[in-house]
């Protein structure tokens, strides 16, 4: 074991919260070391995998189109969790988010104009120019010209938490033992969603049908300890970011572009040829992370997304190509269901569409009715060849069982009470705000604004 090293904060997690916080307890004269588990090539987490963050904005200056203010973005986020958020914590974010753009150009992150297709993001999401990996790269690049020591492959880390106050911890790294000590701790390393031992405690054996997009390295070490040493909890162990992926991504880190967004221009079956939610119900970036429970509520687990010729380019390009035939039947024998089943839910759909004026881009009134599950908007008739299939599994992003915090980011003990020197940013404290359901984009604004607030209160309780 190496003699003791001694930094004012300790960072837990290298993705964009983690930098975020490192960087800002430096820019406030704080001593600061990043452990990163991962190897080098594979640092930052789920970030790697970001394209975009959600920010408040009054402006539609560059990269941003158009407003996109407070009331309508609490408006958006209240209605995709169904309330289930701390509301004095959502308001915090939201309000903090205005900075984002500028901090992280300031910081070395450039931005491109939004993206197109079915997201519907452009007045809503700033995009990085390069994505989440040129954002991590930037991040890095400036912590080092900082003076932020980052270790790599810091496994196996072991708290040592004297009653709610952190004295030091223990990591290894290439056999070898480590002890560094710190004044302040700040946790960023992110949720259990690659644990799968974990996810199928609160999933039961359908987990083991998951898909992990995101990074290999979250099995959820530092929150199973945070928890154990009794921080108070926040979220469910089964509420996460789950969307519909293709079926034929890798079982780890297959990213954002294994997700298919071709869901509200058709329909989606079960593998009894049976449509089972509403396509259309709402914009894609509102409603998309339902699916991945959708399709986990399925049979084995797995469902299909169907579309016609009309629906070609109207969706963001996929990694693997779509199952194509020019018959519905053709289709069903490719993906294994009973072309019976498909064909007359097919044709039932087709009899119940309701023509309209179709904008993918708008609420539209393309719709059907007298089906026991209608699609509210972009319905069309499935008719015109060839079909396309996507094979689609649930694909778990991060979770959001977590620890709750206070506006400090402090990591809360008790009703009222703060931890003195523990602080949280991102995913492993995402569930104060993300009770259940997802917006697009807000997983990173999460992670940026409680990024700055741990690293400022860290940098300050440590002076």
């Amino acid at each position: 074991m190496t003699s003791t090293d001694h930094f004012d904060v300790i960072v837990l997690g290298g993705g964009q919260a983690g930098l975020t916080a490192a960087i800002t307890a430096a820019e406030n004269g704080a001593s600061v070391c990043i452990l990163e588990v991962a190897p080098r090539a594979m640092r930052g987490g789920n970030t790697r995998h970001t394209r975009n963050l959600r920010p408040m904005h009054e402006s539609g200056a560059f990269p941003m189109e158009g407003a996109y203010g407070f009331d309508e973005y609490l408006d958006d986020l209240l209605r995709v969790t169904g309330g289930e958020t701390d509301h004095a914590l959502a308001e915090l974010t939201i309000r903090e988010s205005e900075h984002a753009i500028t901090w992280l150009q300031d910081h070395g992150v450039a931005f491109q104009p939004p993206l197109s297709g079915t997201l519907h993001l452009g007045r809503t999401n700033a995009f990085f120019l390069g994505g989440g990996k040129a954002l991590v790269n930037s991040l890095y690049r400036f912590a080092a010209n900082l003076g932020v020591h980052t270790v790599y492959e810091a496994t196996n880390i072991d708290l040592n938490i004297s009653g709610t106050r952190f004295i030091d911890l223990t990591y290894q790294q290439e056999s070898n033992t480590h002890r560094i000590s710190g004044h302040c701790l700040v946790a960023a390393a992110g949720g259990f969603e690659a644990n799968l031992d974990w996810l199928e405690e609160a999933w039961g054996p359908a987990a083991r049908n998951f898909l992990v997009r995101g990074t290999p390295y979250n099995k959820g070490n530092i929150l199973r300890q945070l928890l154990d040493a009794e921080f108070k909890q926040v979220g469910d162990p089964d509420q996460c970011h789950a969307v519909a992926i293709d079926g034929r991504a890798p079982t780890y880190d297959g990213g954002i572009v294994s997700r298919v967004d071709s869901v509200p221009l058709g329909i989606v079956v079960n593998n009894a040829g049976k449509r089972f939610f509403d396509e259309g119900e709402d914009f894609w970036p509102k409603r998309y992370a339902i699916w991945g429970r959708l399709i986990a509520a399925q049979t084995d687990q797995i469902g299909y997304a169907i579309t016609d010729a009309k629906a070609d380019g109207l969706f963001m390009p996929t990694v693997l190509p779509p199952l194509k035939s020019k018959t519905i039947d053709g289709l069903a024998k490719q993906i294994d269901i009973p072309a019976a089943a498909l064909l007359q839910t097919i044709d039932q759909f087709n009899a119940a569409t309701i023509s309209g004026s179709f904008n993918h881009q708008a609420l539209d009134d393309c719709r059907t009715q007298d089906l026991l599950i209608n699609k509210s908007h972009w319905a069309r008739k499935i008719d015109t060849p060839p079909y396309s299939a996507y094979p689609l599994r649930p694909g778990i992003t991060f979770t959001y069982l977590g620890v709750a915090v206070d506006n400090q980011a402090r990591l809360q003990v008790g009703s009222g009470n703060a931890c003195e020197n523990i602080f949280a940013a991102g995913e492993v404290m995402a569930g104060n705000i993300l009770g259940h359901g997802y917006l697009a984009g807000i997983g990173m604004t999460i992670g940026h604004v409680f990024g700055r607030i741990a690293g400022k209160e860290a940098a300050k309780h440590a002076h």
